[in-house]
């Protein structure tokens, strides 16, 4: 899949608009790696990048973004959306990742920082384990440039997978997890587990 990405600079070093792009999808998806991939393509470009994360996002390692893959680049965390704005000054590039674990002011930091020319590249799950919107990325998918949709691939027919299946009974929105507690799911075989484990669809879940 080919994503769309805005370029940071016009000839002669005049400064484009600001801009959001938003990387949303399931765990397993491959929106880190992504993430990642257009960050280090402007890192290349000379550009001055900084990437940050929430602080509570301590799987791998309590400062840098780290994939699912153990592919890592620094970063900065933070426990407050309103540090990202502070901390991005002479800024060209700002990454956010695991985007939907910020308050909701993390939407109007980022049209702050795009309004200011800063390009904004965030990644984060757009549904919980129950479907429901995560976080602030709904409004953030609305105010996008661009969103760019990724999948993982259901671990138990190969069909494109939507849904993070939670393992646990444990039923907090935010918990941090691995294979070992969640797995990339169809909706097909979202729905037959959720059958199996005599649970109902929330109401008010994404179809």
């Amino acid at each position: 899949m080919e994503h769309y990405e805005i370029e940071d600079n016009l000839p002669g070093g005049k400064r484009k608009r600001g801009s959001i792009e938003v990387i949303c999808g399931s765990m397993f998806s491959g929106k880190t790696e992504e993430l990642m991939r257009r960050l280090r393509r402007a890192s290349i470009a000379k550009m001055h990048v900084e990437i940050f994360k929430p602080s509570i996002d301590t799987r791998y390692d309590e400062e840098q973004v780290v994939s699912h893959d153990r592919n890592a680049i620094d970063s900065t965390p933070v426990n407050h959306s309103n540090n990202i704005l502070l901390m991005s000054s002479e800024v060209d590039v700002v990454g956010i990742d695991e985007a939907q674990f910020f308050d909701e002011g993390l939407v109007d930091v980022v049209q702050a920082l795009s309004d200011q020319g800063v390009r904004v590249v965030i990644a984060g799950l757009d549904m919980d384990f129950r479907r429901r919107p995560f976080g602030p990325m709904p409004q953030l998918c609305a105010i996008a440039d661009s969103v760019s949709k990724v999948h993982a691939i259901c671990v138990e027919c190969g069909r494109l997978a939507n849904y993070s299946y939670r393992l646990s009974s444990a039923e907090q929105q935010v918990m941090l997890g691995e294979l070992d507690e969640y797995k990339p799911l169809c909706r097909s075989c979202y729905l037959k587990h959720m059958k199996e484990g005599g649970e109902e669809t929330p109401p008010n879940a994404l179809f």
